[in-house]
């Protein structure tokens, strides 16, 4: 006959056995051995394949003229890659929720390497970069997350009181200020929106009321207003768009890269000029293993490819957002749906600038474009991801 416990003796042996499922610990940080989302990692894998292999064939090119080493940032990249997936791995093993405690020191440290990039000599006359001998990086991309990690704390902190402007505003105003200051100044305007979106998305998730967002997009409205009445940024924004609109009124300044993006793009056709048969990428498009490597994807692997890359993009949005639903608890959520809203809009925002959809910003596309910082916070946020849904299956085991 089996004895069934109760009483304290029972409960010490139902919280050993949560123990021994979340793993060893070392200090603060827990280990959870269980599995991960394996269509989640599948898929981010496979896009860091394709992303590799079209940087490559993006960049060879470029690199060969520019640098005399065809393969001058793909071995770079790889680099980056290979500390990447070990980095995202190892992450997905320790306890999401250690970045509760860690959540504001490492705000603070991304708001001091965004203040040091201000010093620090400027590249194509924006100060972006910060460096420590040979390691440069670029402080908004710690950045991104910091913010994603403080407002899921903050969230969480004030869950009961969200919904009144004291709790569900004002503390994320004022984490989200400073950073989109300096942000402003270096200037980095891709950035800067991407960055906001992620926020206002982490707080309308968060619990923050409608009500705020209706009255922040009012006063924005009046602030714009006033800008475009009293000020000469009318003229500077007109220039842009008639840029935008009509590429071909600047076709060897200003509207040179998209032309020559919609010269890729258009020449792809449906199944495209083959694997490594671009001819935009020499010398035509820009840096063309950055912001515009999309271009490259659509000259070569056509509508077909382009599509195919579109659809892992969103196939992935959307398995994490499935990852956030079976999150144990709203850190976890948090956390998994601004990382992913990240990926997602970082990547409608770069297809839409190469295709000329928006007018261009700037703005990199994920685990394709040349950076290491890039890539390897990218990763790192994977992992965070990877980690949510190992302690949700605990959770349902």
């Amino acid at each position: 006959m089996t004895r069934v416990h109760s009483g304290p003796q029972a409960a010490g042996e139902r919280e050993a056995e949560a123990r021994k499922k979340k793993g060893p610990h070392l200090g603060f940080i827990r280990f959870n051995a269980n599995g991960v989302d394996l269509p989640f990692v599948t898929l981010v894998l496979l896009l860091l394949t394709i992303g590799l292999v079209m940087m490559f064939s993006a960049s060879y090119a470029y690199a060969y003229y520019h640098d005399g080493d065809s393969f001058y940032y793909i071995s770079k990249q790889l680099i980056f890659a290979v500390l990447g997936v070990a980095a995202m791995f190892a992450i997905s093993y320790v306890d999401y929720h250690v970045w509760h405690r860690l959540a504001l020191p490492l705000y603070a440290v991304a708001l001091l390497l965004l203040v040091l990039a201000l010093f620090y000599p400027a590249r194509s006359n924006v100060h972006r970069w910060v460096w420590f001998g040979p390691i440069n990086f670029q402080p908004s991309e710690i950045a991104k997350l910091a913010i994603i990690l403080a407002f899921a704390h903050m969230a969480v902190l004030f869950q009961k009181r969200i919904k009144t402007f004291k709790y569900g505003v004002l503390p994320f105003a004022i984490l989200l200020i400073p950073v989109v200051i300096l942000m402003v100044l270096e200037p980095h305007l891709s950035g800067t929106i991407l960055i906001v979106a992620i926020a206002l998305i982490m707080m309308f998730v968060g619990g923050t009321a409608f009500k705020w967002f209706a009255i922040g997009g009012g006063l924005l409205a009046g602030a714009l207003t006033v800008l475009v009445l009293f000020t000469d940024v009318i003229s500077y924004a007109s220039t842009r768009l008639e840029v935008w609109l009509d590429p071909f009124s600047d076709p060897r300044g200003k509207g040179w890269q998209t032309i020559q993006s919609l010269y890729a793009i258009g020449s792809g056709g449906l199944l495209g000029q083959g694997l490594g048969n671009s001819r935009q990428k020499h010398l035509y498009i820009s840096e063309p293993q950055n912001d515009f490597v999309f271009a490259v994807v659509c000259e070569e692997l056509g509508f077909v490819g382009a599509a195919i890359v579109i659809i892992l993009f969103a196939l992935l949005v959307w398995r994490g957002f499935v990852v956030a639903m079976r999150a144990p608890d709203s850190f976890g959520m948090l956390i998994t749906v601004g990382v992913v809203s990240q990926v997602g809009i970082q990547a409608a925002l770069n297809i839409a600038v190469v295709t000329n959809t928006v007018p261009n910003t700037g703005i990199s596309l994920p685990f394709f474009s040349y950076g290491g910082t890039a890539l390897m916070m990218i990763l790192f946020q994977m992992g965070l991801v990877m980690s949510v849904s190992r302690h949700a299956a605990v959770r349902r085991s």
